[in-house]
């Protein structure tokens, strides 16, 4: 009785947050980017000097017109009369979609309207770029629940570097987690196989665009395959043909103020 009553009060407090997760998104309003800034940044050249990929970030938020711009770089319109993007994709399938991760909520990347229109209240930020553990929901292979924990790993990376931090760890916080997913079925033909392959290399252009813009405008970013993929299908109620495929944190440089 008692473990009846237990299992049946756990499903409704899970209900009760995921409601509140979609009411607040639901009641954010969608945020209208403002006109990007084209003049801005370093030289093409002088941008390939300076990219590199960074670990941490500092708290200051992004300004609207860095939001604006950054979204604007990566996947935007820059041909409006027949609207193509800045970033090539086979067939002009347009196949990637940007989701921003932020403070209060997640949001969807629209480059018609060049706004973001909310999916998802809340901040999810930390859970979903996150690897998945073991046990169930957990990736192919994992060890099922009850197995000892592995001895502690060596610290990765160069000395002073804190557990974790090194390459393959989890990354500092960073103000906003861009998420690119590829719908494979904007694609007019091919077998999945192919379809997937496609996927990847569009991922792979978005994610040198955010990449070069970061590093000509002092931003701070580093391209991540590793996430909580099964959570963010879930968060966002992603289709059968909607693969997540890399993640970006973005923010200023640690010591930014």
């Amino acid at each position: 009785m008692k473990r009846g009553f237990l299992k049946k009060s756990v499903l409704a407090s899970l209900l009760i947050v995921s409601a509140f997760g979609w009411a607040a998104a639901q009641e954010s309003k969608t945020i209208k980017l403002i006109e990007p800034n084209k003049k801005r940044g370093l030289p093409v050249m002088e941008a390939l000097s300076v990219r590199a990929s960074v670990r941490d970030w500092s708290d200051k938020e992004l300004s609207l017109q860095d939001l604006s711009d950054l979204l604007w770089a990566a996947n935007g319109i820059n041909r409006p009369e027949s609207g193509k993007r800045t970033a090539a994709s086979a067939m002009n399938a347009q196949d990637i979609d940007i989701y921003v991760f932020m403070k209060d909520g997640a949001y969807l990347y629209d480059p018609k309207q060049h706004a973001l229109i909310p999916r998802l209240g809340g901040d999810r930020r930390v859970e979903i770029t996150a690897r998945p553990g073991g046990g169930p929901g957990g990736p192919p292979g994992a060890k099922p629940e009850g197995t000892p924990p592995a001895p502690p790993a060596k610290p990765e990376g160069p000395p002073g570097t804190p557990p974790g931090g090194g390459p393959g760890g989890p990354p500092s916080p960073a103000p906003i987690q861009l998420i690119l997913v590829s719908d494979i079925s904007r694609f007019s033909r091919g077998e999945q196989a192919l379809k997937l392959e496609w996927a990847n290399i569009d991922t792979g252009i978005v994610s040198q665009n955010i990449s070069l813009f970061c590093a000509a405008t002092g931003l701070a970013t580093r391209p991540r395959a590793g996430m909580n993929k099964d959570l963010i299908r879930s968060l966002l109620k992603l289709k059968e043909t909607q693969f997540p495929i890399l993640n970006h944190p973005v923010g200023y440089p640690k010591g930014t103020s």
